[in-house]
């Protein structure tokens, strides 16, 4: 690539294009770009006989490979397809290959030797979860009753990924309808967590996490209702942020309850999450939550990925989550060694006083049976004729859906309108007070995050019910969460930890979880994944 290549798609960079095709969205930097600019060395470095290596390359590693000239996006593209195709049976991760991946490959391959580049994450490689539309591509939540249903246009973030040069190779399993932990479907039957074949890979964006661990993709997408982004993230070593409440539109995406479900990245790395949440955060009328977030959204979340950032810092370590009991000691010695670690980079550790009961708030706020019927035959609507069923209730009649999903289903069909039903009034208010108290907690101990492992014990194995997960502390609240590598049980199993911040302060969240990413460098690839021969 010549030089005035280079320095024209530097100039771009500071480009604030408005995008999307509703409404003016929040500029988009490419601080990926400007990384791999900097680093011409690391295509160089990656490179395996003779040819750029995929595996553990994050968006920088592929952009400086390009840059460099030593790869095309067609060989990027290439090479996580025979990924998915080597490896998918074993985990059953993806339930969709886009067809057209490889011809977008190309065009963008033609945008760049022409001079144009379309922004941060050009040709970079992406797996959607299967309850996010596209328009070129089957929607199904993973259900038999919805394997053809298609979508008029993308989801809304979709739409903002590809417009940034994104290009999305595949939709990947997931628990069905997102409706559990475990990440089984009708459709696509288990995934397997490829650290360790006969345990789950959580969920319910399981699909995902198991499929970026084995680097099929570089970089994907959850959606998080109770845990579902950071669930993953931790039980395939990979990085997982649901953003606060108002900060990401869910338009378009399969619903449980809007009070609740946020969309989020899922990543090898936390200056990937960050390059991505530069892309999909910002406003959409058709999410009136996001008017909340527009004026929190910084220049760039990248500025924020500094590695003393936990320096000078208070983090509250909430120690009434992490559980006792013999089934919790594999996750609690690792989180107590992850302690040390934040210590040991600079920061102050803080104990909270406060008793939480993470299962008692679910039960006392979640609002998932309340909502899921209405906000559900709400989607189908938004389809037209490309919905396969008007119905939730056609959805349980057709008798198709895994068996895991049967109780919740019941739930909710017992629900028409939630603003029919005292208790879910009641359920919104103790929610709105545990909030307070959430803060008050923050407050007092003056802390910048709370800490605490995203699960109690080690991921479920196959077979059985995915127990004590602490993520409803986020997904109740609104708050910013992020869960990173934390490190490994003895076992073999990976183990996720947790940092919450307050509403919209994801700056502050990637500064501490970018600092102990890179002080513990706990990431690493499952083995019997390597390089398709």
């Amino acid at each position: 690539m010549s030089e005035d290549l280079a320095d024209e798609m530097k100039g771009n960079m500071g480009d604030k294009d408005n995008i999307g095709r509703r409404t003016v969205l929040k500029a988009v930097g490419v601080a990926s770009i400007a990384g791999a600019l900097s680093t011409p060395a690391v295509a160089t470095e990656r490179s395996r006989n003779g040819s750029f290596d995929v595996i553990e390359a994050t968006v920088a590693d592929i952009h400086a490979a390009l840059i460099n000239e030593h790869v095309t996006i067609r060989e990027v593209v290439k090479q996580y397809l025979e990924r998915i195709d080597a490896y998918n049976e074993e985990l059953n991760a993806i339930l969709t290959v886009n067809p057209n991946a490889l011809d977008r490959a190309d065009e963008l391959d033609a945008k760049l030797a022409a001079g144009e580049f379309v922004g941060p994450l050009h040709g970079i490689p992406t797996i959607l979860k299967d309850n996010q539309n596209t328009a070129d591509m089957p929607t199904t939540g993973g259900a038999v009753t919805l394997e053809d249903s298609m979508a008029p246009d993308d989801a809304f973030v979709v739409e903002q990924m590809r417009t940034v040069g994104a290009i999305i190779i595949a939709k990947a399993n997931l628990h069905e309808l997102a409706g559990g932990g475990t990440t089984v479907s009708s459709l696509g039957g288990q995934t397997r967590n490829p650290y360790a074949l006969d345990r789950t890979p959580g969920g319910s964006s399981g699909g995902t996490g198991a499929a970026l661990a084995t680097n099929m993709a570089p970089i994907g997408f959850g959606t998080d209702t109770v845990n579902s982004i950071r669930s993953p993230a931790s039980a395939c070593n990979l990085v997982g942020l649901r953003p606060s409440m108002g900060l990401v539109s869910r338009e378009g995406t399969i619903p449980v309850a809007l009070t609740q479900d946020m969309v989020g990245p899922i990543t090898q790395s936390v200056a990937d999450a960050a390059r991505i949440l530069d892309v999909i955060a910002g406003y959409d009328p058709e999410d009136p939550s996001t008017a909340q977030g527009a004026e929190y959204i910084p220049e760039s979340y990248t500025d924020y990925l500094n590695p003393d950032g936990l320096k000078d810092t208070r983090i509250g370590v909430l120690r009434s989550v992490f559980a006792s009991g013999p089934e919790s000691e594999p996750v609690v010695e690792v989180a107590e060694e992850a302690v040390v670690d934040l210590e040991t980079l600079g920061a102050t550790t803080i104990e909270i006083d406060a008793e939480v009961d993470v299962d008692a708030l679910i039960d006392s706020f979640h609002v998932g049976s309340y909502e899921q019927q209405a906000q559900f035959n709400d989607y189908l609507d938004s389809l037209g004729d490309g919905a396969p069923i008007e119905t939730l209730e056609a959805f349980v009649e057709a008798g198709e859906y895994d068996p895991s999903l049967e109780s919740g289903l019941e739930a909710a069909l017992e629900i028409e309108s939630p603003t029919d039903e005292p208790e879910y009034f009641e359920r919104l208010y103790r929610r709105n007070r545990f909030i307070e108290e959430l803060y008050d907690s923050m407050a007092a101990g003056a802390v910048d995050a709370l800490f605490f492992p995203h699960q109690k014990q080690l991921v479920a194995e196959i077979g059985d019910d995915q127990l004590g997960r602490n993520g409803f502390l986020s997904s109740g609240t609104g708050f910013s969460s992020i869960t990173v590598p934390g490190g490994f049980s003895k076992e073999g199993v990976p183990v996720g930890v947790e940092f919450l911040c307050r509403p919209f302060d994801e700056p502050t969240l990637f500064e501490v979880a970018y600092a102990y990413e890179q002080g513990t460098r706990h990431r690493c690839p499952p083995e019997g994944f390597g390089p398709v021969e």
